[in-house]
C-alpha cells in the first residue's frame, strides 16, 4: 500500500508505525515536502520551527522533491511533485491511502488512479453555511473515484454519507494521538508545578487552559471574554500558545492577574502544559476545528474538556456531564455557564471526570485506525 501525505505530520507517524508493523501490510508512505522536520516558517503559529519527537524511524517512506513556486502545505498550489507518479510507478501499490484531496498533486492521483484509493480526511458538516451547489457536484465526483473511505469520527462519516458515499465504503478509523506520549507520570506533574509556580498561580487554584493556535476558528476571544463574564474570582486562566490574535488578548487580559499567556511549547514539552489546566477548553466556531485532536491529548491526561459544537470531535469523545461540558459555538453567556460549573465542581468530582475522560479517550487508538484500514483494504482487494 502506497500512503500519500502533504508531509510528516505528528499524529500520525505512530500510526504509520503501527500499521508497518501489520504482517498482512507492506507500507511506503510518500511525503511531499519536509515541512515539520525541517525547519519551516509556521504563519499560523507565528514562528519557524520543527517538530522535535521522531516522525520518520519505524517505517518506510520517501520524499517526493516539491518544486512548487512558493512551497506551503497549507494551500492548493503549494504543493508540486511531478516525480511523484514515477515513485508510485516504481513502487507498484496495490492500494493507495490518500489524505485529502486540497492539493493539486492529490486531484492529480483522484484522476488518473494509480491503484484503489482509500480516502482519510476528516472534515464535517458542523458549522457554517450550506455547501453550495457547485462544491456538492464536484466533490460528489472526487468521492466517486475512491473505493473505501477511513472516517474518523461520526461528524466526518455524516459528511461522506451527505456527498452521496454509501455506507458500505466507510470503515472507521479513530482519529487518535500517540497515548504513550500523554500518559501522566512524576516527573510531568512536577513540572506543571513548576509551570505553575513560575505564573504564580496557587497550588490550590483552578486552571482553564487554552493550548493551540491563537487564530480566529479557534476563537480564543471568546473563551477569554466568558472567562472574564465567569466571575470565577479563585479561578486562572492560561493561553498556551501563538497566533495572530496573542496580541489582541493580551491588551484585553492587560492588568488581570488571573489571564496568563506561555509561549508556543513543542511535543516534548506539551503533556506538562496539560497538566497544567483542571479543565482543557476548546471554543472553535465553524467548519474548520475538522477534529480537535488536542482534545485527544487532554483527554488521555485525565482532563476533562469544554468544547463548542462545532468541534468535530465532539459528537464522540465528549459525553455531556461525565468528560466534559458541550456549549453553542459563539455563545458567551453558555461558555461563561459551563466554566462556572466546571470552575464550581468538588476537586474530587473534577478529578474523577478526568477519570472517565482517559478512559473514554483510550478506545480512539491506533490499534482501532488499523483495524479500520485492514477493514478497508481487504474490501477493496475482494471487489478490484
Amino acid at each position: 500500500m502506497a500512503v500519500v501525505l502533504s508531509h510528516p505530520i505528528q499524529y500520525y507517524a505512530p500510526w504509520f508505525r503501527r500499521i508497518a508493523a501489520e504482517a498482512s501490510l507492506t507500507i511506503r508512505v510518500f511525503y511531499l515536502s519536509d515541512h515539520g522536520i525541517a525547519s519551516h516558517q509556521d504563519a499560523q503559529f507565528s514562528r519557524t520551527f520543527s517538530w522535535d519527537t521522531d516522525l520518520l524511524s519505524g517505517y518506510d517512506h520517501e520524499f517526493i522533491p516539491n518544486a512548487a513556486r512558493h512551497p506551503d502545505v497549507t494551500r492548493f498550489q503549494g504543493l508540486k511533485n511531478p516525480l511523484l507518479r514515477k515513485a508510485l510507478d516504481s513502487f507498484k501499490p496495490d492500494t493507495l491511502l490518500l489524505f485529502g484531496y486540497a492539493y493539486r498533486p492529490h486531484l492529480g492521483l483522484l484522476i488518473r488512479r494509480p491503484a484503489p484509493i482509500i480516502f482519510r480526511g476528516d472534515s464535517h458538516l458542523l458549522g457554517g453555511p450550506p455547501p453550495s451547489k457547485m462544491k456538492r457536484w464536484l466533490l460528489r465526483i472526487i468521492y466517486g473515484r475512491c473505493a473505501a473511505f477511513l472516517p474518523v469520527g461520526r461528524a466526518n462519516a455524516d459528511y461522506f454519507r451527505h456527498y452521496g458515499v454509501p455506507d458500505g465504503k466507510l470503515f472507521s478509523a479513530p482519529h487518535c494521538v500517540d497515548q504513550s506520549h500523554f500518559t501522566p507520570n512524576a516527573a510531568r506533574l512536577a513540572e506543571a508545578a513548576q509551570l505553575r509556580a513560575s505564573l504564580h498561580i496557587p497550588s490550590n487554584a483552578r486552571v482553564v487552559l487554552f493550548a493551540g493556535k491563537l487564530m480566529p476558528k479557534k476563537r480564543p476571544d471568546l473563551l477569554l471574554a466568558a472567562f472574564i463574564q465567569a466571575r470565577t474570582p479563585d479561578a486562572h486562566l492560561v493561553f498556551s500558545g501563538e497566533g495572530e490574535l496573542l496580541e489582541n488578548l493580551k491588551t484585553v487580559a492587560a492588568g488581570n492577574p488571573h489571564i496568563h499567556f506561555l509561549p508556543f511549547a513543542n511535543q516534548s514539552a506539551m503533556p506538562a502544559r496539560y497538566f497544567l489546566g483542571d479543565v482543557f477548553v476548546l471554543p472553535s466556531e465553524g467548519r474548520h476545528e475538522t477534529w480537535g485532536l488536542a482534545t485527544n491529548e487532554a483527554m488521555h491526561l485525565q482532563r476533562p474538556v469544554i468544547l463548542s459544537d462545532h468541534v468535530g470531535c465532539h459528537t464522540d469523545l465528549l459525553i455531556p456531564g461525565q468528560t466534559g461540558w458541550l456549549f453553542r459555538a459563539g455563545d458567551q453567556a453558555g461558555l461563561a455557564g459551563a466554566l462556572r460549573e466546571a470552575l464550581s465542581l468538588p476537586r474530587e468530582k473534577l478529578t474523577a471526570m478526568g477519570r472517565a475522560a482517559a478512559q473514554h479517550a483510550a478506545a480512539f487508538n491506533y490499534d482501532s485506525a488499523t483495524a479500520g484500514l485492514r477493514a478497508a483494504v481487504k474490501s477493496v482487494a475482494r471487489t478490484s
